[in-house]
């Protein structure tokens, strides 16, 4: 058998069990390669990242090469064509060769010998074709910048509608190049760059596994920062966060914390983080924020950074846009159920870390008619370089515009 790189092969095997077995692509790649060493672990990292990112349009010059749909290929091939023409379309400096006959090997070693002659010939043509077809493609309207970039129809007509075409179209650019590692400085020194806007945050080459390991930092966007900076939490209140895990936003709030988590096995490493970073004031409750024990109440603050689509945060998590879903019902209960808890006066701040006004504006235009709360204005004045556009009283982050994750913050004082 031909040799295949140590990269190549576990990136293979991560888009097969995101494809295959609907695993996340971030926990596959991590039990994948632990055995790689830093190099060839980005190495992976950036073939498997790239190749799910870019699947739907990867699969348009599969098909349109090979002229075989792809969903009658074996899931094998499906996958060593998909990370082939990947190399091939959208990575500079890999040698034509190792694109090609790495790939025919890794559908040989999958056990497809009867499938060699075919992946050879197509991999061959992806090899002359891929990249001026990619190129090539329009992208005038949504749809034509779906296929494009890679997006479903839906997440794209959103974006144009609410962008605009122009906007849409950078921010799907931005979504498909590596996000930036962030972390929180939670104390002593690093090695980075810190955000002039943003206490605490700071934009690194790697995350340092000894300080993580000693709870001197957290890897956290800076955007994700920005909410709990929101929150503005002080020593002597109680602080209700409703949907606490992992604990980022959690362990950055001052006095008395309840960081509630539905999940127990969430909960737990909710707890592990809690711990590490040494968050005295935290405690961790395992509960359904929408039916909290009754002794949890009269709270000056909560925090709902609410499960949602994730359309902000498609950079870092690369198969989330195949399996996005709005959550909007889901958002204004555990927003409801928050305000229930804060003393008249509180403040509650609703976030989620996506790019939808179905999830934003209208969740909070939804509470704020229920008479129970109103918007906090003074959320806009304290960070003007995230104002969002149409609505100055709230925020937004965009990743095309802030190299951020995208997050939409707003703070509401229960009237």
């Amino acid at each position: 058998m031909s040799e295949v790189a140590p990269a190549r092969a576990v990136a293979f095997r991560v888009v097969r069990r995101v494809f295959e077995n609907d695993s996340y692509a971030d926990r596959a790649l991590r039990s994948e390669s632990a055995q790689l060493d830093e190099r060839d672990r980005a190495l992976a990292r950036r073939l498997a990242y790239g190749t799910v990112q870019r699947t739907r349009t990867l699969d348009h010059a599969i098909e349109t090469l090979a002229r075989r749909p792809i969903r009658k290929l074996d899931p094998p091939v499906a996958a060593a064509l998909r990370l082939g023409a990947y190399q091939l379309a959208f990575m500079d400096g890999v040698p034509r060769y190792a694109a090609v006959n790495e790939s025919v090997e890794l559908v040989r070693r999958a056990g497809l010998e009867r499938a060699v002659s075919f992946a050879n010939a197509v991999l061959r043509r992806l090899a002359d074709g891929a990249r001026p077809l990619v190129e090539s493609l329009p992208e005038a309207t949504a749809r034509e910048a779906a296929l494009r970039h890679s997006y479903p129809d839906w997440v794209a007509e959103t974006w144009w509608a609410e962008l605009g075409p122009d906007e849409a179209r950078a921010l799907m650019v931005a979504q498909n190049e590596e996000a930036e590692t962030a972390v929180r400085l939670v104390r002593g020194a690093i090695d980075g760059r810190p955000d002039p806007a943003i206490p605490g945050a700071w934009v690194v080459d790697r995350v340092d596994g000894q300080a993580l390991a000693g709870g001197r930092i957290w890897p956290q966007s800076r955007a994700s920062q920005l909410v709990g900076h929101a929150v503005g939490s002080r020593p002597g209140e109680r602080t209700l966060d409703l949907c606490a895990a992992p604990g980022g936003k959690a362990t950055m709030l001052a006095g008395d914390v309840d960081a509630v988590e539905v999940d127990e096995g969430r909960a737990d490493a909710l707890r592990a983080t809690v711990e590490r970073l040494g968050a005295t004031g935290v405690r961790v409750v395992h509960a359904d924020g929408r039916a909290l024990p009754p002794d949890l109440s009269g709270y000056d603050r909560a925090l709902v950074d609410a499960p949602c689509s994730g359309l902000g945060v498609l950079a870092s998590r690369p198969d989330l846009r195949w399996r996005a879903e709005p959550l909007p019902e889901l958002q204004l209960e555990l927003l409801r159920a928050a305000v229930e808890r804060t003393r008249r006066g509180g403040t509650v701040v609703y976030s989620v870390c996506t790019i939808n006004a179905a999830e934003s504006e209208d969740v909070v235009d939804a509470i704020v008619a229920d008479g129970t709360v109103e918007v906090d204005p003074t959320l806009g004045d304290e960070w003007p370089q995230f104002r969002h556009r149409h609505r100055p009283d709230l925020l937004q982050t965009l990743p095309h515009l802030h190299r951020t994750s995208g997050f939409f913050v707003a703070r509401l004082r229960r009237t």
